[in-house]
């Protein structure tokens, strides 16, 4: 019958939104990237706060050590929802652009000309992984 149906669908549907509760609620975590990527991602949250830069923010600039701190926010945020499985998604989804405006973020250190974060970071990346 129709309402049977209906009243089944209901069901399921309070029975989804009562596992995905609970699966918030206890912090159903993803698997962390492999130690290789966290070694590099840490690499990088590093030398983002190298002394003399600064990382510019919806128009704001900050010190380095408040852009790492930013970053490894984001970092946290993305890892427990499983969106950071290698170095480059890291720097995709957390550190070359705001995900509030959607505006690149840069990086200028000394008197240098600023870059984009995602360039500034991939960059960096592939020196890492040559002097491995």
């Amino acid at each position: 019958m129709p309402g049977e149906r209906v009243t089944s669908i209901k069901r399921m549907k309070r029975l989804i939104g009562a596992l995905l509760l609970a699966a918030a609620v206890h912090g159903v975590a993803a698997a962390a990237p492999e130690p290789k990527v966290q070694a590099e991602i840490a690499h990088l949250l590093d030398y983002v706060a190298t002394p003399g830069c600064q990382f510019n923010r919806n128009g704001s600039w900050h010190a380095g050590t408040e852009a790492r701190a930013h970053l490894q926010k984001k970092y946290d945020y993305l890892l427990k929802r499983g969106l950071v499985t290698d170095t480059e998604s890291f720097i995709v989804r957390a550190a070359s652009e705001s995900s509030m405006s959607g505006k690149d973020y840069q990086v200028r250190c000394g008197g240098g000309k600023a870059v984009a974060s995602g360039v500034y970071l991939r960059d960096e990346l592939k020196r890492f992984r040559a002097g491995r």
